[in-house]
């Protein structure tokens, strides 16, 4: 038994007697003299002012500014169609043609009854001047006179009914009639939208029925025009709260002088309330604890867990409500490699050693 408690002495005296090259002895280990860890390298950005808006966010339906189907206004033929598939017309533009042989030729006979209804009106008129016709001759030709020009303007009006027109400038849809087709009042023709401004209809909770007014700008956007956004002014605000969903009508106006947005397009609408100054930190900067929000700052040379009141993200930045101020630098990379405390360097720093393949323990140098 002796010789063996004499090499375990031998085997503990062998491991003690190493002043130099142990991990904790001086001037060994992983972190250089002193035996510390080493510093981690890290990017840094500083906590940064800057404008801020606040976003309501809505899914709209595109309107017509005036939108119209075109029908008649009595039962006949189609004589002639003097329009085409998606043409742009002038309001009063004449679109279909009725036939109207009837009316015209009554249009004649009124014609010729008001002719001879106003000479026996100036003859007589010219007799009671000399005398020779009492005056209720001549008020008895002023009545049929009159009589004879409402049965013209009768007439007209009829034969006006057969010229169907647009009421207004606007871009029209596909043509549902031919000619020689026996229209009833009713019958659709065709479709006639104004698109020189787009009526946009969505809505919004009623928490902002505070803070959104007529003539508040607002922008749209539609899958159709990726990348393009629609500039549109808040006109009308619902005058009742849905009191199932909790959220109140809204109906914004959109200048379309190209026509590039149609009635019944689906568009995304970005309604901006009001306007801020925020302290920003980039959103790799933030850790989360729980409930706890926190980002790493640098204070000499060492990571400090700062805890932030975070606010909203937009853009790959988030809001610093409180525990930071503008200017202080937090690690925005290699905050995962960090803790509180340890030592951090940035890309600029001298001290040190990267991170990384190569750098675990340090490497005996040789000696003189």
């Amino acid at each position: 038994m002796r010789p063996a408690f004499g090499v375990l002495a031998l085997v503990l005296t062998a491991g003690c007697g190493d002043d130099g090259g142990g991990a904790g002895g001086p001037g060994g280990g992983w972190g250089g003299p002193g035996g510390g860890r080493p510093a981690t390298l890290v990017a840094t950005q500083p906590a940064v002012v800057r404008p801020i808006a606040d976003l309501v966010e809505a899914i709209g339906t595109a309107q017509a500014n005036e939108s119209v189907t075109i029908t008649a206004k009595v039962t006949d033929a189609i004589r002639q169609v003097r329009f085409e598939d998606g043409d742009f017309v002038e309001e009063g533009a004449v679109l279909v043609e009725l036939t109207n042989e009837e009316q015209t030729a009554l249009l004649a006979e009124a014609e010729a009854n008001v002719r001879d209804m106003r000479r026996q009106h100036d003859r007589l008129r010219d007799l009671l001047d000399q005398g020779s016709v009492p005056v209720s001759d001549v008020d008895e030709a002023r009545a049929r006179l009159s009589g004879a020009m409402a049965r013209y303007q009768a007439v007209v009006a009829r034969l006006d009914d057969r010229l169907i027109q647009a009421p207004f400038t606007g871009l029209l849809g596909f043509r549902q009639v031919s000619a020689g087709t026996l229209i009833t009042p009713g019958t659709p023709i065709t479709t006639l939208d104004d698109v020189s401004i787009i009526k946009l209809d969505f809505a919004i909770p009623e928490v902002y029925l505070g803070v959104v007014h007529p003539g508040l700008e607002l922008t749209a956007e539609s899958a159709a025009f990726p990348g393009r956004q629609f500039e549109a002014e808040v006109k009308t605000i619902g005058s009742r709260v849905n009191p199932v969903t909790r959220a109140v009508p809204v109906r914004a106006h959109i200048e379309n002088p190209e026509a590039l947005l149609r009635p019944g397009m689906l568009l995304t609408v970005k309604l901006t309330t009001s306007s801020r100054d925020a302290l920003m930190v980039p959103e790799t900067a933030l850790q989360q604890r729980g409930a706890e929000t926190f980002v790493f700052t640098v204070v000499e040379g060492k990571a400090a867990m700062t805890a932030i009141d975070l606010g909203i993200r937009r853009d790959g930045w988030a809001e610093a409500r409180s525990g930071l101020l503008p200017g202080q630098e937090v690690i925005s990379e290699g905050v995962l490699k960090v803790r509180n405390g340890v030592p951090v360097r940035t890309a600029g720093d001298g001290g040190g050693r990267p991170p990384g393949r190569g750098g675990g323990r340090p490497t005996a140098q040789s000696g003189d």
